[in-house]
């Protein structure tokens, strides 16, 4: 393992994100391995890390004042050998090839947790959407697809939404493909309800992270009634899994952006989120701004001098890391411990460091890892797809209630896997397995392609 593992990174030496997905993947699915000596005379390590294709271009375009800019547009089409490629296309002046390597590799065992047919891929742009007029933002995206459309199809690789790529990116992104190709084909997911999107699909990650805190709570015969619960994050993930915990009864009490975080002793009510959805998806303002019209609430500006994220720093049970990977380090996972929190669903994509995950381990908290917690998402999406190929439009309560059941689904592979190799209620590993071995067991079906 440790051969494979520096084999890896001699490959991609500047490539430190991916490398760590990798490596907590590979170091927790070591028991599979040993049980299945199959995976490694066929290379399934070695085909697995690697992308089936990676497709990277430019993407010129030019702003209101007749400037003209270059960015960079990527595409990882990971593995498919479960379905076409599914993944999100994620706008921000951090992505790189890196980023997005990591992100698809992730998707690609989460999607087979689904039960859905769903490969992995992962794709977007370093341009950042933030501070852009609508017309800036239609000419990107219409630039980009003229080169992405060229790569993708119902059939082939599904895109979706990710940080930075909302409704309003993905209108102006099939409106291109749909030009280009001179077809109406469900080639996106998360499109309007009135061209083919899918209800509960915004809401979909954010109630999905609950559903699954929430099973994880039933295993100790406990609900989320009443439970204070801390949230990151302020686009859709974190909405709807505020939303999702004011339905169970819980408390949440935070919210953040990159500018910095509130602290709202009293909780966040209804009244308060559809405040922070105004002033996020509409306005496209700042938290600090939820202060100003709730005094009440503390608000802390991000400090860069400190070595830890004080939104995590607060008595609480519950955790739904919902911003980005890497937000809750070694530090920050001991000031949840030392609060009381002893449940982390997280609804972003690794956000936790593999020295917060040793410390929730080592305490023993309930722990649901991103790949397993997030893939509600991901999971309406593919019913988005299934409504797209049959022609039909379910109802709320009828994709809600198909998510809840993914979610439980979910939980109940990752806990029975988890038990089946000899590591009880740890959710990494029983997610981790059971996602390979669905994929590695497809691809030695599949023969040497």
């Amino acid at each position: 393992m440790d051969a494979f593992l520096e084999m890896v990174k001699a490959k991609d030496p500047n490539q430190p994100e991916f490398f760590e997905a990798v490596t907590e993947v590979f170091e927790s699915i070591k028991p599979a391995l040993d049980r299945h000596p199959e995976y490694g005379q066929a290379k399934i390590w070695e085909r697995i890390v690697e992308p089936e294709r990676v497709i990277m271009f430019r993407v010129p375009w030019m702003d209101d004042a007749g400037q003209v800019h270059v960015n960079r547009g990527f595409r990882i089409e990971m593995n498919s050998a479960i379905g076409p490629y599914k993944g999100g296309l994620r706008f921000h002046p951090s992505v790189n090839l890196s980023i997005l390597k990591f992100l698809a590799f992730e998707q690609v065992f989460k999607n087979a947790l689904t039960t859905l047919p769903m490969g992995g891929g992962k794709g977007g742009s370093d341009f950042d959407p933030k501070g852009k007029s609508d017309a800036e933002v239609m000419r990107f995206c219409q630039g980009f697809m003229m080169e992405l459309f060229r790569h993708i199809g119902p059939n082939t690789d599904v895109p979706a939404g990710d940080i930075g790529v909302g409704g309003r990116e993905i209108g102006y992104l099939f409106g291109m493909y749909k030009k280009l190709r001179n077809e109406f084909t469900g080639v996106l997911t998360g499109k309007g309800l009135n061209w083919g999107g899918s209800l509960i699909r915004p809401e979909a990650t954010g109630y999905g992270a609950v559903y699954f805190a929430a099973e994880m709570l039933a295993t100790r015969d406990e609900t989320l009634e009443g439970k204070v619960s801390l949230v990151s994050g302020a686009g859709n993930v974190a909405q709807y899994t505020i939303e999702k915990l004011l339905d169970y009864g819980a408390k949440p009490v935070t919210i953040s952006d990159s500018s910095g975080y509130i602290y709202d002793e009293e909780g966040i009510d209804r009244e308060k989120l559809a405040y922070i959805m105004e002033l996020k998806n509409v306005k496209r303002g700042r938290v600090k701004e939820y202060a100003e019209k709730y005094p009440n609430a503390v608000y802390t500006p991000v400090d860069p001098a400190i070595d830890y994220n004080p939104l995590w720093n607060h008595k609480a049970d519950c955790a739904f890391p919902s911003a980005t990977q890497n937000e809750i380090d070694g530090k920050d996972a001991q000031h949840l411990m030392d609060n009381g929190v002893y449940v982390v669903s997280e609804g972003a994509n690794m956000p936790s460091t593999p020295a917060a995950i040793d410390i929730y381990k080592e305490h023993k908290i309930l722990y649901g890892p991103g790949k397993a917690a997030n893939a509600g998402g991901v999971a309406v999406s593919g019913l988005e797809m299934s409504q797209n190929s049959l022609r039909l439009q379910w109802t709320r309560e009828e994709v809600d209630g198909r998510l809840h059941n993914i979610m439980k689904s979910i939980h109940r592979q990752a806990w029975e896997t988890a038990e089946a190799y000899g590591y009880p209620g740890d959710l990494q590993i029983g997610a981790n397995i059971a996602g390979f071995v669905k994929v590695a067991d497809a691809m030695l079906d599949q023969g040497l392609v």
